[in-house]
């Protein structure tokens, strides 16, 4: 069989050809580590430089090629968009925990956004794209499925809707803008507290 070596350790099983020097040559099942690697270089890239930080030093963080990059995300935005994806993920896996209370949800989303500060800028900065548009739903929903427990503990005002919450976070998001790393939960914890909600932010 042509471009196929057989380990006679294994009977007829084949493998991959190896690369020069010994390395295997992964071809597609490197694409879904690649693509984790560069979301989380963009999040340390972007999170400190702001997103308009170059893409090559994405690239060079997660330890691949621009060409990697550009096939996973042919423009910027859709980097962008793939980071805020992920955290939405993670506030819908965190909504569907039994005995999880808004304060937490909201305290993740605010955790998204002191680490991601760059992220929030270019999203205030009007770029349009109905994904952005999306994700913001999917949060409110998530968010909502505590929103009457929590109105009944007074850990919101009364009459706060699913759209108030939303707008609290762009609100306390926003006044994170141009605010050192160090002082951002501060202030964060600060907004929320003139705002008059309970928000519990993990370390």
């Amino acid at each position: 069989m042509t471009g196929v070596l057989r380990d006679p350790r294994r009977g007829d099983l084949p493998h991959a050809p190896a690369r020069r020097g010994g390395v295997p040559n992964l071809g597609p099942r490197a694409a879904a580590g690649n693509r984790a690697a560069l979301l989380a270089a963009a999040r340390e890239v972007f999170g400190s430089a702001g997103t308009g930080a170059p893409l090559s030093a994405v690239a060079k963080r997660a330890g691949v090629g621009q060409g990697s990059l550009y096939r996973h995300f042919p423009e910027r935005i859709d980097l962008v968009v793939a980071v805020f994806e992920e955290q939405v993920a993670a506030v819908e896996e965190l909504a569907a925990t039994p005995g999880v209370g808004l304060p937490e949800l909201l305290g993740l989303v605010t955790r998204h956004a002191v680490e991601s500060v760059g992220f929030v800028d270019l999203v205030r900065s009007g770029v349009p794209d109905g994904r952005l548009a999306g994700l913001g739903d999917r949060v409110a929903v998530a968010l909502g499925t505590r929103l009457e427990d929590a109105t009944a503990a007074g850990d919101v005002p009364p009459g706060t809707t699913s759209d108030d919450l939303l707008l609290a976070v762009s609100m306390v998001a926003g006044g994170l803008s141009g605010v050192g790393a160090a002082d951002r939960v501060p202030r964060a914890a600060r907004a929320w507290e003139l705002l008059g909600f309970e928000v519990r932010i993990p370390a």
